[in-house]
């Protein structure tokens, strides 16, 4: 019997379906960055290998988008995850921190077995 390491959505499966969740500071936060970009912008998270723990996660802010792409519009955002990258990601959470040692977004993920000390890469 072959195990895999990676955690999987079934091809068939509605990416509706797939959780993500997109924090309240994440949304106002993203809503901030995508005002000074030309209208039809969100923001794409994806999941690259690479990294000090095997993985990391990738930000851009793009106009392209797939049909098969999971779309959350949150207080006027837009956040896109393609489903290769959902299969890492499901059940993470999307939020942004803001305090006297800087800003950034975070992505919590449950199914992260390890990750490098600066949160920027993990491992299944």
């Amino acid at each position: 019997m072959e195990t895999s390491l990676a955690p999987t959505v079934p091809a068939d499966a509605p990416v509706a379906e797939v959780e993500f969740i997109v924090t309240d500071a994440a949304a106002r936060r993203i809503g901030q960055i995508l005002s000074s970009e030309p209208q039809g912008t969100f923001l794409r998270i994806s999941v690259e290998g690479g990294g000090c723990s095997g993985f990391s996660y990738k930000y851009d802010v793009t106009t392209e988008q797939t049909e098969d792409d999971l779309v959350i519009e949150k207080e006027g955002a837009k956040v896109v995850v393609d489903r290769l990258s959902l299969d890492y990601i499901k059940g993470s959470q999307l939020d942004y921190k803001a305090d006297l040692m800087g800003s950034a977004f975070k992505i919590s993920n449950p199914m992260a077995t390890a990750k490098c000390g600066c949160g920027s890469s993990f491992g299944v």
